[in-house]
């Protein structure tokens, strides 16, 4: 069974489209898919698209149409937390909607019918990406690190620095640590979560979210993330 690369953006994935093997396009759900083998192993490239929904639509695909046995996620987020630097990899633990409110009828951010806040992410995959994304940035001089704990997605780009402070301050009153945010992986961990699926995810820290989060961004994808993602998928393919 194929493991399922997903990614965010398209810079993010062109490289690891180049160097697929057997590479076959599938049109499925208004969306292209790339089907192929990375480092001898079965695996199927996909963009999520912008956004939860999105996400989650991507996701399901992959599951019910490709029959994937994991869902692994490559992208950028702002960094929130103390230390987490731009051109840093959080491997995620666990996902929280911080845009997620039903209250007064549920707790602020817990997801109606399920009574829990955060979706865990796979400590076998994770701890597997977790050795990839070492491997590849032990090999980088300039000392990037990686973290790992809680990311926050939301269905806004947080890109000013009074909304980023408030949205940690109120995540962390509530026992929420958060490290990064960005839009996708809490729809994707909850949907892998509906099917019983491993999933893990990093993303690659492109600013801190704040007013300065909109500059050089493209460059910032197609210079440094996609260049983690090419090398950390790579290894952790190996890995697997």
């Amino acid at each position: 069974m194929a493991t399922a690369i997903l990614s965010a953006l398209p810079e993010e994935q062109a490289g690891l489209v180049h160097a697929l093997a057997h590479p076959q396009r599938i049109a499925h759900a208004g969306r292209a898919f790339w089907r192929g083998e990375l480092q001898g192993r079965s695996v199927v490239l996909a963009l999520s698209g912008i956004g939860k929904v999105a996400a989650a639509t991507t996701a399901t695909a992959l599951i019910e149409h490709f029959g994937v046995a994991r869902i692994v996620f490559t992208g950028v987020a702002g960094g929130l937390g103390e230390g987490v630097a731009v051109g840093d990899v959080v491997v995620a633990e666990e996902f929280l909607q911080h845009d997620m409110d039903a209250s007064p009828l549920f707790p602020r951010w817990e997801v109606p019918g399920y009574g829990r806040t955060r979706w865990p992410c796979h400590p076998a995959l994770t701890a597997q990406l977790e050795r990839a994304v070492d491997a590849c940035l032990n090999r980088l001089p300039a000392g990037p690190r990686r973290h790992g704990g809680l990311i926050a997605s939301g269905d806004v780009f947080v890109g000013a620095a009074d909304a980023a402070r408030g949205l940690r301050q109120a995540l962390s009153a509530a026992g929420h640590d958060v490290l990064a945010v960005e839009m996708e992986g809490a729809a994707v961990a909850q949907v892998c979560a509906d099917y019983g699926l491993p999933f893990a995810a990093m993303r690659t820290i492109s600013d801190r979210a704040d007013d300065t989060a909109h500059v050089d961004f493209t460059r910032f994808v197609t210079e440094v993330a996609s260049r983690y993602a090419d090398e950390i998928i790579g290894e952790f393919m190996r890995l697997l």
